[in-house]
């Protein structure tokens, strides 16, 4: 099992930017794909990014495709999410999760990832 404890989120202007981290302990971290989910009040919980162990492949949700950017660092244990061009609509609680299984590629549903953190509010005003 791995612990992932999320950072970085907060209130923002339509058209700011936000950096979320995401710390990994408890085991392998660059053996797992990493992948980050979102949930807006009244909504069920969608993927935004996610990538894979060694961090050489990278995926995105649609509505997330060229505004952010996911990223590992493998010495540090920690996954990033670069979020640019902010829109009210991206206003949800955001959630780092670890792949189930290691060395795996394409994993980017919900059932695919086993560990998750608490969350971290990321509100965008406009």
């Amino acid at each position: 099992q791995v612990q992932l404890v999320e950072s970085g989120g907060g209130l923002v202007q339509a058209g700011g930017s936000l950096r979320l981290s995401c710390a990994a302990s408890g085991r392998t971290f660059s053996s797992y794909a990493m992948g980050w989910f979102r949930q807006a009040p009244g909504k069920e919980r969608e993927f935004v990014a996610a990538i894979s162990w060694s961090g050489s492949t990278t995926y995105y949700a649609d509505s997330v495709k060229g505004r952010f950017t996911i990223s590992r660092d493998n010495a540090k244990n920690t996954v990033y999410l670069q979020m640019n061009s902010l829109k009210p609509e991206d206003t949800a609680v955001y959630y780092c999760a670890a792949d189930r299984r290691p060395y795996r590629l394409g994993a980017r549903d919900l059932a695919d990832f086993g560990s998750w953190g608490q969350g971290t509010q990321v509100t965008v005003s406009s």
